[in-house]
């Protein structure tokens, strides 16, 4: 097993409201650039993607758009299939996940179905009913479609830490998750942002990753009868700068929260950490959201962008012992 990185090098995100859409446009050129950077002489970086289905909702587009332009030596593509219809009806669903693995095929290293389907939000997963059979039944169906394709790819999903004691998504899980879908269950993904909407003091930064990891690992997974022997993945972690946010202590955060994760990865299974984003969706806003790359929304570089080369580097691809 290894530990990879990965980044989203889109612009488009959203927020707690909606989608918010970058000042400017996404520069292929630019953004390849920077992912050669980043990657360096290392054998392996994942591009991750969005590409929402929805049917009788609003369709949210694809982002960022043709994300195989970004892929090849040694860039594999990371894809998430957010399911965002809003009826909660599952008809054209498992197709929907089917035709992905068969367009994107070649260039998978990994697909993810759903989009933090415990995050009750506009724009999550979570506040699209019956998301819970649609998760089970598409990891079902991409596992299908990949082996009958000849295709190796990692098929799981993700979810937000869990801090009310009541909340029921797991167990709920555990009620659908037979063991077809545990057979077909590649890995489980972990969105979080420590330090971003709940502050938290620079020297207790480690130790709170430490415990949110744990509790996944220890508390959470074990409610849906998910084994030890599932690896986390982090696919979502990032820290925004902005009024009274420096850009150095974003370096200092990432720099913690990856070191804290790679020191973890043995006794906790983990296999892969993923930053978001790339590049700001707009340097000059006073959102937070807007304020989450490496890049500024003109792709100059902020003192994280090099931390980030330099734990790749340094961490990147490493052997990781799971015992």
């Amino acid at each position: 097993m290894t530990l990879t990185f990965g980044i989203y090098p889109g612009g488009l995100l959203g927020d707690d409201h909606g989608i918010v859409h970058p000042t400017l446009p996404d520069l292929p050129d630019r953004i390849a650039d920077a992912l050669d950077q980043l990657q360096g002489a290392g054998p392996a970086l994942s591009v991750r993607a969005y590409q929402p289905f929805a049917v009788t909702s609003p369709q949210e587009p694809p982002t960022p758009a043709d994300p195989q332009q970004y892929l090849g030596g040694g860039r594999g593509l990371d894809l998430v299939l957010p399911f965002r219809e809003q009826s909660g009806q599952l008809d054209g669903w498992p197709e929907f996940v089917r035709e992905a693995v068969r367009v994107h095929g070649p260039h998978l290293a990994s697909l993810q179905i759903c989009e933090e389907p415990n995050a009750d939000l506009p724009v999550l997963d979570g506040s699209s009913p019956n998301v819970l059979n649609a998760l089970v039944q598409g990891v079902v169906a991409a596992k299908e479609e990949a082996r009958a394709l000849g295709h190796t790819i990692a098929v799981g999903f993700n979810a937000v830490p869990t801090f009310d004691p009541a909340d029921t998504f797991w167990s709920d899980l555990a009620a659908l998750a037979d063991e077809r879908f545990l057979a077909e269950l590649d890995y489980v993904g972990l969105d979080f942002f420590p330090d971003v909407f709940r502050p938290i003091a620079a020297d207790q930064l480690a130790a709170a990753v430490t415990g949110i990891l744990t509790a996944f690992r220890r508390t959470d997974l074990p409610k849906a009868a998910i084994p030890d022997t599932v690896p986390i993945r982090i696919c979502e972690n990032g820290w925004p700068t902005g009024p009274d946010r420096p850009e150095r202590r974003q370096a200092e955060v990432l720099d913690t929260v990856v070191r804290t994760v790679a020191a973890l990865a043995d006794d906790l299974n983990i296999d892969g950490y993923t930053f978001f984003s790339l590049r700001d969706a707009d340097t000059g806003a006073d959102g937070l959201f807007h304020h989450f790359g490496l890049l500024r929304d003109d792709y100059t570089p902020k003192p994280a962008f090099e931390t980030y080369r330099r734990l790749i580097v340094e961490l990147g691809n490493r052997p990781v012992a799971v015992g």
